[in-house]
């Protein structure tokens, strides 16, 4: 048995001293830190925050080792039989995939800290805290008389933990399966408002699978006092982080319903069903996939589609956020010049930040809409017996369970088998090709009795110049702008700070200068590396930059309303 041991020594300097025991069975033993978390596909680099890292045997005696990589140990066990290895981790960080420590709590990632060896990768792993006995401990974990206990390593890395004396927790069942809901941090749950609508979506995901595949699952919401949205998905468990606290169950508590319904999907597509690429996963380097809009796409899809399906949501909530995707997509440019697979293969690369102007799409926006186009594809093929749901039902027990990972062309062998007839030039086109998706999207709209409406952005940056900004300080910075619109035929650059209008001092209003000079010609000051320069933008009658929503047309006939209270509806 491995054992990791936590300790929390001088909490407000935030390092966690970690100690682990590993058998060895060679004359040489690799000790391996994670490079990445699942969640986030790209590099952590977690052995940055690592320090005083050594190995001893069992006596305290020195084993010599050498660092091979930069998160790969090589030991000398040529004549010992057991070693531990001691480190400082250093966690100053809280969202959903991190550490953080100080007086008030451990919250660890293991994913983020623990290191593994290859030849006790499958012994079981007791886990033994040394906090405060007054903290709770909100875990999947197993609890055992000394600590904790997962059944090897891939458990442990995927079994984060809160350890602290502010947690409170509600439970419910559904299926079987019991659910806890924890909240750490200062916040006032309305449990009677929470349980009714998480039991509601958890009920409708399982209703549709037929089944849940663990028999334990964790809701831990780490609350801050500040603005936070973020949720990674595990096993057994989500971690979600959220604020500010005075918000969690007023306006952001839409947000929590929605972060909570998609980390849940991702019980089965990504933790169950998997790309074939990532089965098993290879936490020593990239493991690079095209399926991001099967992982993160038809999660973001269905999380919030479930939503309405559960009734947590009203159409019109539901409505807000798909128009918000379509939204997204519109303002992307990027989608012109890559595909969502080639994006998701990027992730690795540049898939968290913003890159270099219109290079590549979002796996989350882009995935999303290809799944509501999917679903209703499905739905129109089968006269509405079947949606997405089935596609994804059967690659959980057709793939997950059997212990396989899904290629591409099993996605794409599912899909045709149930809509009965190739898919060829949705995949060639629209997955793995860049062509616009206006006609897929208004078809799929149109089938449901719905309809795309848009108008000009009442910003007159974006609306009628082509460019988006970012207010900062006494100007605004230059984010994004419409390709061939007036902003970048002017030679405005992305970056450049608009400090002034027609000579005119902002004051914090760039577009009512903007409009108050409608019919003139307008120039701009701009601040472009430690230089004044002017920009006058050209004269342009029409729009660019459009805001989007969603309507259900108000006479549909009867094929779409059939379809729409199908598509709305969970049986």
């Amino acid at each position: 048995m491995t054992q990791f041991t936590f300790n929390v020594e001088n909490p407000t300097q935030q390092f966690i001293q970690i100690s682990v025991n590993f058998n060895c069975k060679n004359d040489e033993t690799f000790v391996q830190l994670p490079s990445w978390r699942p969640g986030r596909y790209e590099l952590g680099d977690f052995a940055k925050f690592v320090r005083n890292f050594s190995i001893t045997d069992l006596k305290g005696n020195k084993v010599d080792f050498i660092k091979v990589t930069k998160d790969r140990w090589k030991a000398d066990t040529s004549s010992v039989d057991e070693i531990t290895v001691r480190y400082n981790f250093f966690a100053d960080t809280i969202n959903a995939g991190s550490s953080f420590l100080d007086e008030t709590q451990l919250y660890v990632n293991p994913v983020n800290c623990c290191v593994f060896t290859d030849e006790t990768y499958n012994d079981i792993i007791e886990v033994v805290l040394n906090v405060p006995e007054d903290w709770d401990v909100a875990t999947s974990m197993h609890r055992t008389k000394n600590g904790w206990e997962v059944a090897n390593v891939d458990e442990l890395l995927d079994s984060p933990f809160v350890a602290s004396s502010q947690l409170q927790c509600e439970t419910y069942i559904s299926n079987d399966t019991k659910f806890f809901v924890w909240f750490n941090g200062e916040v006032k749950p309305d449990w009677e408002r929470l349980i009714p609508d998480f039991q509601a979506f958890t009920d409708a995901q399982i209703k549709k699978f037929t089944e849940f595949p663990v028999k334990e699952y964790h809701f831990i919401n780490q609350i801050l006092p500040y603005k936070a949205y973020h949720g990674v998905e595990h096993c057994k468990s989500t971690v979600i982080s959220l604020g500010p606290s005075y918000d969690v169950f007023g306006s952001l508590y839409k947000e929590l319903l929605g972060v909570s319904s998609h980390e849940l999907y991702h019980t089965w597509n990504v933790k169950a069903i998997r790309p074939i690429e990532m089965f098993p996963y290879d936490f020593t380097k990239e493991n690079y996939s095209k399926l991001g809009y099967i992982c993160e796409g038809v999660t973001t899809y269905q999380g919030d589609l479930f939503l309405m399906k559960s009734g947590v949501f009203s159409e019109q909530q539901y409505f807000n956020e798909l128009q918000a995707q379509f939204q997204k997509h519109f303002d992307n440019h990027g989608r012109f010049n890559y595909s969502v697979a080639e994006s998701s293969f990027d992730t690795w690369l540049d898939g968290y930040v913003q890159g270099i102007p219109n290079r590549k799409v979002s796996i989350y926006t882009e995935g999303c809409i290809l799944a509501f186009v999917t679903d209703v594809n499905i739905r129109r093929a089968t006269a509405n017996k079947y949606g997405i749901d089935e596609l994804m039902k059967r690659l959980y027990f057709n793939y997950a369970l059997n212990g396989k990972g899904v290629s591409e062309a099993d996605y794409k062998e599912v899909m045709e088998d149930i809509i009965g007839e190739p898919q060829d030039d949705f995949f060639d086109n629209f997955i793995n090709g860049h062509l616009p998706y206006e006609s897929i999207v208004t078809k799929s709209l149109d089938y449901l009795g719905l309809e795309l409406n848009h108008e000009p952005s009442k910003s007159y940056a974006e609306g009628r110049l082509g460019f988006k900004v970012i207010k900062q300080d006494d100007g605004f910075i230059v984010n994004t702008m419409y390709s061939g619109g007036p902003g970048e035929m002017a030679g405005l650059c992305k970056g450049d700070k608009i400090i002034a209008v027609n000579g005119f001092a902002l004051n914090g209003e760039l577009d009512k200068w903007l409009s108050y000079f409608d019919d003139d010609t307008k120039t701009v000051t701009v601040l472009r590396n430690g230089m004044f320069k002017e920009v006058t933008f050209p004269e342009v009658m029409r729009n660019f930059y459009m805001k989007y929503w969603i309507t259900k047309l108000s006479k549909p006939d009867k094929h779409q309303y059939t379809a729409f209270e199908a598509w709305k509806s969970n049986r």
